[in-house]
């Protein structure tokens, strides 16, 4: 049989990989153009961090109305979309629409990165080129008082000492990896993260968990696929994918003063995001808030879909979120 055509891997809908290599993605593939965007007053542009051999790019939004106005500053979001690290970009259409309401509600400069995507680059991958789009975005803050180089937007506007990272699903994995990285290795300048905000986090573990059921063969699907995605390097209790499994002293190393993790009702993952919160209560974690916001009735992401055609919970959890980076000291 064709290598070419034999199949390896079957994730649909999401991917199929072929024993040749090939890698088919069934979604997440289309981009949408960045631009002004009038029903929410944001204006939206890409950009290279590293044009060397990783490629790595982002998104940037602001609102449209500080553009031409350096004196005014605002909180700096960096974020981590979903897409179980296979599928999707920060130019996909999937979440424009979700980052564009987000932008213009919160009043933040927000850097949507566009990081590597397994099978083709495993973990840690993301997870590093998360960490350089950070360090990219702390010091092209800085770059406003001459300390460097920097993105324009995020020189004029971005104000550093009001930091967040938040990402969905596999996203939101991302920004607590980079978030305890962070706090081990430090930012440019001595940034610290105000806060975090992990929606729908996607974390597993090797003991089942209620909103996961009782099937054994759940678990073996979730081994696979986290093999899949890591290459092979990382069993299902390493901290990346299980943090509740790190002593309670690791997470002192959790660089963010405050965090929000928002849950489903009918999402498998519901359980790993209300134990996350738990052990985070119960660490070493040095800062002031850990919120627990849930949903009931709802599945895996539903915002990322449904928040486009007006669903009332997704308004609900958005605000949930705007509220949280809003919050004052």
């Amino acid at each position: 049989m064709d290598p070419d055509a034999e199949v390896d891997f079957d994730f649909s809908p999401f991917l199929i990989r072929y024993k040749s290599g090939r890698v088919r993605r069934l979604m997440g593939t289309s981009r949408v153009d960045a631009g002004a965007d009038a029903a929410t007053g944001v204006t939206s542009r890409d950009v290279a961090i590293d044009a060397g051999a990783a490629g790595l790019a982002a998104r940037l939004y602001v609102p449209s109305d500080v553009l031409g106005r350096p004196e005014e500053k605002l909180p700096v979001l960096i974020y981590f979309h979903g897409g179980a690290f296979l599928v999707h970009s920060a130019f996909s259409g999937a979440h424009f629409p979700f980052l564009n309401a987000l932008v213009s509600a919160a009043r933040v400069v927000a850097v949507s990165v566009d990081y590597r995507l397994a099978p083709e680059h495993p973990l840690p991958a993301a997870y590093d080129d998360a960490w350089a789009a950070l360090g990219w975005a702390v010091a092209s803050c800085a770059a406003a008082a001459g300390s460097g180089p920097g993105d324009p937007w995020l020189s004029a506007h971005g104000d550093a000492a009001r930091l967040f990272v938040a990402g969905d699903s596999a996203g939101a994995n991302i920004a607590h990896n980079v978030t305890l990285r962070a706090g081990g290795s430090g930012l440019p300048g001595g940034a610290r993260i105000e806060g975090m905000v992990l929606l729908h986090p996607y974390f597993r573990g090797e003991e089942l968990l209620s909103s996961e059921g009782t099937d054994p063969k759940f678990l073996q699907r979730a081994e696979r696929l986290w093999g899949f995605i890591s290459g092979g390097r990382y069993g299902l209790d390493h901290p990346f994918i299980n943090p509740p499994a790190m002593p309670a002293a690791e997470w002192a190393k959790l660089g963010c003063r405050r965090a929000l993790v928002t849950v489903a009702g009918f999402d498998t993952l519901r359980d790993r995001g209300r134990r996350y919160v738990e052990a985070l209560r119960g660490s070493a974690w040095a800062g002031e808030e850990a919120v627990l916001y849930e949903t009931e009735g709802e599945g895996h992401v539903y915002f990322i879909d449904k928040f486009g055609g007006g669903g009332e919970k997704a308004k609900q959890e958005m605000a949930a979120v705007v509220s949280f980076i809003k919050r004052q000291s």
